[in-house]
């Protein structure tokens, strides 16, 4: 199970690491975190030496509720630091983490590896054109509404049922458009109550039938935070115990804040698989 990033072959059958680097001021956990550029190449070098394969930038906050970003805004924070890892850091593959298709266009063309888009293209109608033409890896999660309304959308017939019928569709629209490599998201707290979530965990291992590499974002989420009754800032333990269950389930992309940790949980489940009977 293989992507091609910049013309690099990406094995995803051993599960790899992806980095964030928000570049928000009020993204849940880390917004505002990063004060100038050194902070930004000092996160970046601890990131990529932990063991991330990926950093994923994003520079509108989706977490739910978040205020409504302008393009040129976006664009303003992501472009000048997306040039300024890829001075420093030449190899490093960058998935940028955006719905909209200008600053993913803008981005690829600067040098970036991946496309991370929250709507899979619902949000945005020349998206898909734009993966098409530059042929990147996509990464389509599901996500009902934008982050300003999901909360409110969180209602299903069947919850695993409904996503599995969502990403058949999407995956029928990228191969239509002979996008070659696609990543699917479930979206864990995208339009999704906690019990949802864990619903989703326990499930996870379904989503294989569509023979598409898995990517998850636990890390730090209130599904975790909230159950332990604690904070983000108290949730790396609870982030990883659900990694290692992730792992187990089937994810090929661990989307995390603390790589080192996530990489372990990795090795751990290499040995595990290493040593079945």
């Amino acid at each position: 199970m293989t992507i091609n990033c910049k013309g690099k072959l990406i094995d995803l059958s051993s599960p790899k690491i992806m980095g964030i680097l928000n570049l928000t001021p009020d993204s849940f956990y880390d917004g505002g975190k990063y004060k100038d550029e050194q902070d930004i190449l000092n996160q970046v070098e601890t990131m990529l030496k932990d063991g991330a394969t990926f950093i994923d930038m994003g520079a509108y906050s989706s977490r739910p509720g978040a205020e409504h970003v302008p393009e040129d805004e976006e664009l303003q924070r992501m472009l000048p630091i997306l040039e300024l890892i890829l001075v420093n850091f030449p190899e490093t593959l960058v998935s940028i983490d955006t719905f909209r298709s200008k600053v993913a266009s803008k981005s690829i063309e600067m040098g970036a590896a991946l496309i991370n888009d929250i709507s899979a293209g619902n949000l945005d109608e020349e998206m898909l054109n734009t993966i098409a033409k530059y042929q990147v890896p996509y990464i389509i999660m599901h996500l009902k509404g934008t982050p300003q309304s999901m909360q409110k959308q969180a209602v299903y017939d069947d919850l695993i049922k409904d996503l599995r019928f969502y990403f058949s569709g999407k995956i029928k629209e990228t191969t239509s458009k002979k996008i070659n490599d696609v990543l699917i998201d479930p979206g864990f707290g995208f339009a999704k109550t906690t019990a949802q979530n864990y619903t989703l965990l326990n499930h996870l291992d379904l989503f294989q039938a569509f023979e598409l590499p898995i990517l998850i974002g636990l890390s730090r989420k209130s599904m975790i935070y909230k159950t332990l009754r604690s904070s983000p800032k108290a949730a790396l333990n609870g982030t990883t115990a659900l990694h290692m269950v992730a792992l187990l389930k089937g994810a090929n992309v661990l989307r995390v804040h603390d790589v080192k940790e996530a990489a372990e949980c990795v090795t751990l489940i290499e040995e595990l698989k290493a040593n079945a009977l």
